[in-house]
């Protein structure tokens, strides 16, 4: 197990200009601008590796805030652990938020045989910019493959096995689940969203509570990119933007600009028990009680509207 603080330095300083440009942004990965104007060497497929035989995975999460569901994804790997694939855990946090710092230090005095825990230790200004702690570990990677995703996934019965079957010999730039298996956003009182009933421990999820939906493309929680690629060409780097610390959580824009850069939506593959803790109130949200009220209505509307839609 390792635990440092990851020392990323020459990143930009906030701007007022910074919304113009996020929405320049927006615009432009919607296909509106070519992305080999900011990307122009991206790592043929000639030169990626078809690596067989006993893969190596990197797993990338951010936790803020979320102590009490990052127990259920790292309860995942302890109750389900790999054997066809050799795991990196690593989780970017902030020494500020103590519950995290906590259920850590718990999950580090784990053993597991497949899996190494990877504690990457951020300024807060740096972690709130999620593709700024992407970009640290794509750049660093020794893995195979690394999947970027969030604190609210879980690995479950065979997701890490069957993944290493899958990616033999394969050299896609980005690939990801074809479904995964979400719950309804979970009001605050759910017992799985009581932080208070989360004390650092070994828990499993009511799977009976989620049901499959389909994905037709890489989103921020299921991005599972080839390491050459991310080694060669990070994430996100080449958009100043996306690597400037900011004083709130961003709102995650550059999931898209990702897939934009890489020229692909990704290739899906038939991955199961992929699972996801939906949640109304983001632990993340910063500002007023009536602004983080606001935002949660809108989250509860609009899944509304998905699931009807589904």
């Amino acid at each position: 197990m390792t635990d440092k603080e990851v020392s990323i330095n020459g990143l930009p300083e906030a701007h007022w200009s910074d919304g113009i440009v996020g929405g320049y942004l927006r615009l432009a990965a919607s296909g509106y601008i070519p992305a080999r104007w900011y990307l122009p060497d991206l790592l043929p497929r000639s030169e990626r590796a078809a690596t067989t035989g006993h893969l190596s995975l990197e797993i990338v999460s951010h936790c803020w805030n979320y102590a009490h569901l990052l127990d259920f994804q790292l309860s995942s790997l302890v109750l389900f652990p790999p054997n066809k694939m050799s795991v990196t855990m690593t989780v970017y946090y902030c020494r500020e938020d103590q519950a995290t710092v906590d259920m850590l230090a718990f999950f580090g005095q784990q053993e597991l045989v497949h899996v190494k825990w990877n504690w990457r230790a951020l300024p807060r200004q740096q972690l709130f910019r999620r593709s700024i702690g992407r970009n640290h570990a794509a750049r660093n990677t020794a893995a195979d493959w690394i999947w970027f995703t969030d604190c609210d996934l879980l690995f479950r019965d065979k997701t890490i096995d069957t993944l290493g079957d899958l990616l033999q010999g394969r050299q896609d730039k980005l690939v990801y689940p074809s479904y995964e298996k979400v719950t309804p956003l979970l009001l605050d009182d759910h017992p799985m969203l009581n932080a208070d009933a989360h004390e650092p421990a070994i828990v499993d999820i009511d799977s009976s509570v989620f049901y499959p939906t389909d994905r037709t493309r890489a989103t921020g929680p299921l991005q599972i990119v080839h390491g050459d690629v991310a080694r060669t060409n990070g994430y996100c780097e080449s958009l100043p933007l996306y690597q400037t610390p900011s004083e709130t959580w961003c709102k995650a824009h550059e999931d898209r600009a990702f897939r934009w850069l890489l020229r692909t939506k990704g290739t899906a593959l038939e991955l199961p028990s992929v699972y996801r803790i939906r949640h109304t109130t983001k632990g993340r949200y910063t500002g007023t009680a009536v602004n983080t009220g606001l935002r949660s209505s809108i989250r509860r509307f609009t899944s509304w509207l998905s699931e009807r839609r589904q």
